[in-house]
Parts: structure tokens; C-alpha cells; sequence
């Protein structure tokens, strides 16, 4: 699944869109750590699990501020898709999964480099999008050295 996160017209929108995935990927990282074998991946897939749900609350308090109603689970149209792939390649052992969530893991690197290059963003937002982004990069970069 390629995302639409980032694209929106306005930094608000882009933001709740951005939550929303942020939801899907708890939830992914929550059936990977379930299916997954090697307590090695099942370990570091809870830390990246953890910077998920911390964006989630980071992001929710800026709209909260900016007196804006923050979604409160995963858009349910694309949730399917982003755990369904980890549910599917559990089928087939550790590596599918984490390949499963790379293609995840692109999706929130390039969410969340869309919306650093907003020229709306609330400044508030600024430092979170930027320790985010590098989150997000070496979650990814983690899965393809564990994959390589």
C-alpha cells in the first residue's frame, strides 16, 4: 500500500491522517510481536511499538492545543491492509514479516517526510515531526538490516 499521508491541502488534516497510520502501525507492530518466532525481533518490534504509540500521544496533544479533535483509532478502510499483511506473511516465518513491515514502515517514513516540507506547520508540531521522521528512519533501517 502506497500512502496518501502528506498529501492533503492543509497541515491539520495531513496531521489526523498522519495519527490514523500512526494507529495502523500499532496495530501491525502488535500482530507481528504475535507471530513473530525470534524474541531478538520480538523485542526491538515492542520498542518500535512504543515510539508509535508515544507519537501518537505527542500528536494528539498538539491538535488537542490547537483545540482540534485527534482520531482515536486507525482509519478502518486501510487498517486491513497494513495488519493483514503481517497477519499473512506470519504464514510464512520472521522474514515475511519483517518484510511485511518495511512496506509499513515506508508508508510512516514518507508520511512523516511529507509533512515536515508543510509550509503550514504549527511550529508547536515542528521538533515532534522532526524526532519522529529520524524514528521512523532507523525503524526502517533496522528491519532491512535484520532482513538483509
Amino acid at each position: 500500500m502506497v500512502t496518501m499521508v502528506g498529501l492533503e491541502k492543509n497541515f491539520i488534516d495531513a496531521l489526523k491522517d498522519l495519527i490514523e497510520l500512526e494507529y495502523d502501525a500499532v496495530e501491525a507492530y502488535k500482530a507481528a510481536i504475535d507471530r513473530l518466532e525470534s524474541k531478538q525481533y520480538k523485542d526491538k518490534m515492542g520498542e518500535f511499538l512504543k515510539d508509535h504509540e508515544r507519537h501518537i500521544r505527542e500528536f494528539s496533544n498538539v491538535l488537542k492545543k490547537h483545540n482540534e479533535e485527534a482520531p482515536q483509532g486507525p482509519d478502518m478502510s486501510k487498517h486491513w491492509l497494513a495488519e493483514g499483511k503481517v497477519v499473512l506473511a506470519g504464514l510464512i516465518g520472521d522474514k515475511a514479516i519483517l518484510t511485511a513491515m518495511k512496506t509499513n514502515e515506508d508508508d510512516t517514513n514518507t508520511a512523516y517526510e511529507r509533512l515536515n516540507n508543510f509550509s503550514d506547520m504549527w511550529k508547536d508540531s515542528e521538533d515532534f515531526l522532526k524526532e519522529a521522521l529520524k524514528d521512523e528512519r532507523r525503524h526502517r533501517a533496522w528491519i532491512e538490516s535484520a532482513i538483509s
